[in-house]
């Protein structure tokens, strides 16, 4: 290392420092906290219809998206692989979901959920669509799309460049 990289100080970076940027201009940040208070929130309401908020995120996403494995089903749900393996065996004993052979591959198992299965998500729906409701409270359709299709922009940025 250079003299000059060790004499560097935070104001010489060649970045803003948090401190510049401040925590309320912070996306991480931000996103963290609003995804924290939504689970939180969401954790609450799912307790008196016995689900936790990986059940109800598993069960959504194969609503929409049947046919993963587990590894992709946990990326989707932004959760550990055994995070996702034990919601499975949970989900599954409940009966709200199935394991099948993929025809083209039998050492790959897809999950799909089974019929009480769209009855429990169609049952925890109106919980997570007043949830959605309230965070889009004041902001105008127009700038909610927008919103969302910076967000998809985002994420993509966030796939293709690792840290």
């Amino acid at each position: 290392m250079s003299d000059a990289a060790e004499n560097e100080t935070p104001q010489d970076a060649p970045y803003e420092t948090l401190g510049e940027i401040g925590l309320n201009n912070f996306a991480p940040y931000l996103m963290n906290r609003i995804m924290g208070r939504y689970n939180a929130d969401m954790q609450g309401a799912l307790k008196d219809m016995n689900l936790s908020t990986v059940k109800m995120r598993t069960l959504s996403i194969l609503a929409v998206v049947p046919g993963l494995t587990i590894n992709e089903l946990a990326v989707y749900a932004v959760t550990e692989q055994s995070t996702m393996s034990r919601t499975l065996e949970a989900l599954e004993s409940a009966g709200f979901v199935r394991r099948t052979e993929r025809a083209s591959d039998g050492r790959v198992r897809e999950i799909y959920l089974t019929d009480e299965g769209r009855v429990e998500i169609d049952r925890v729906w109106p919980v997570m669509w007043n949830g959605y409701q309230s965070m889009r409270e004041g902001i105008d359709p127009a700038e909610w799309q927008q919103f969302v299709s910076i967000l998809q922009r985002v994420l993509r940025n966030v796939r293709q460049n690792e840290f």
